[in-house]
């Protein structure tokens, strides 16, 4: 599966939550969160542009770092 890694200005443990909800309602998805590097790396076969779109119904700002 693909990896992906994006950066999501995540300040507390309630944001990782909310990051890890909305991954958990798409589905198909594997991740991982890292709060004090706030970088979420994603292995899905989804689009860039659906993990994208997921990621920010957080709220919060993402980015894409990189596609691995």
């Amino acid at each position: 599966m693909p990896k992906h890694e994006f950066t999501v200005d995540m300040t507390c443990e309630g944001c990782s939550s909310a990051v890890t909800r909305v991954l958990n309602k798409l589905g198909g998805v594997q991740f991982e969160i890292d709060l004090p590097s706030k970088k979420v790396s994603i292995e899905s076969e989804h689009s860039v542009d659906t993990l994208l779109e997921t990621l920010r119904k957080t709220g919060k700002t993402v980015t894409l770092l990189s596609p691995s």
